[in-house]
């Protein structure tokens, strides 16, 4: 079955950077849609950033509060998927969680019963 692992996370001080990275097994990032939400506590998990592919464009998209600090990628080559976080803040300590789905549209911060499958999460504590 697919697997997705994440890793990466941690506790960094505010205005740091961490880079969490999210390997995938029995699925390719090289087509379909894939993204990282986080999840505080008490609070509902929401969408981050998401990337897509039709194959010839890929597409990234990210949640407003993030938007330039943030950058999604991925590693077709080792099938590796990333979010690059920097100047963090103490709003952005959460569990963050890696997915992906097959279909690559429609791209963009969709919900997160449009995804498959899901990694375990991974960490983020940003201190000030």
């Amino acid at each position: 079955q697919v697997q997705l692992v994440e890793s990466g996370g941690g506790s960094v001080q505010a205005g740091g950077s961490l880079r969490l990275s999210c390997a995938a097994s029995r699925y390719t990032y090289s087509s379909g849609a894939a993204a990282w939400f986080r999840q505080a506590p008490g609070k509902e998990r929401e969408g981050v950033a998401a990337i897509a592919t039709d194959g010839s464009t890929e597409y990234a998209d990210y949640a407003d509060s993030v938007k330039g600090r943030f950058t999604i990628s991925k590693d077709n080559a080792k099938n590796i998927m990333y979010l690059q976080m920097n100047s963090l803040k103490p709003d952005d300590t959460a569990m963050y969680y890696c997915a992906a789905r097959v279909r690559w549209w429609p791209h963009g911060l969709r919900p997160k019963e449009e995804y498959n499958y899901w990694g375990q999460g991974t960490q983020v504590t940003v201190s000030s």
